[in-house]
C-alpha cells in the first residue's frame, strides 16, 4: 500500500498557518478542526509543521505564553516528509523512529497532502479487512476465484 492510496481514501485536504500567526490561533484552529498538527506554509511553500506536542512542550513547559508566542518561534523546521509513491510500511517507520505522527506529503515541492499515525493505521486495517474477505470467498467458492 502507497501514501497516495491513503490520500485517495481520505482527501488531500490540507489544514496550514503562517509562520507569524500567534499559537493561540494555530491550537485554536487545531481545536476548531478536530486535528493534531497544522502545516505552516508561506504561500505555497512548506515552512514547518506545528503540533500539540510543539505547544506542551515549547510553550506550557517553557512558561510562554500562547497568545504572545508566534508559531515560527515553536514550529518543527526540520521536516521528515513523503512522496505519494512512498510505501506505508516507510511511513510507519519514520514515525516510530522520529517519534512523530504526522507527516507532509509533497509531489516535488507541491504540498499533495498529509498523513497521520491514525490514517495509516486505518489504511492497514481496511487493507486486511480485504484480504480476509477475499481470502473467505476463494476458500468458499473450493479454491477457485469467482468470475
Amino acid at each position: 500500500m502507497k501514501v497516495q492510496d491513503i490520500l485517495n481514501q481520505k482527501g488531500s485536504t490540507v489544514y496550514s498557518i503562517t509562520p507569524d500567526a500567534t499559537v493561540y490561533d494555530a491550537v485554536s484552529k487545531m481545536s476548531k478542526l478536530e486535528v493534531g498538527a497544522l502545516l505552516v506554509m508561506e504561500g505555497d511553500s512548506l515552512v514547518g509543521i506545528i503540533s500539540e506536542r510543539d505547544y506542551r512542550d515549547k510553550v506550557i513547559l517553557k512558561g510562554r505564553t500562547s497568545r504572545d508566542t508566534k508559531v515560527i518561534e515553536i514550529m518543527t523546521k526540520d521536516l521528515i516528509t513523503v512522496t505519494p509513491d512512498d510505501k506505508v510500511k516507510l511511513c510507519m517507520q519514520h514515525m516510530k523512529d522520529k517519534k512523530i505522527r504526522h507527516l507532509p506529503v509533497l509531489e516535488g515541492n507541491k504540498v499533495a497532502g498529509v498523513i497521520s499515525i491514525g490514517d495509516m493505521v486505518k489504511a492497514i486495517i481496511d487493507s486486511q479487512k480485504n484480504e480476509i474477505e477475499s481470502m473467505r470467498e476463494y476458500i468458499s467458492s473450493g479454491g477457485n476465484y469467482p468470475s
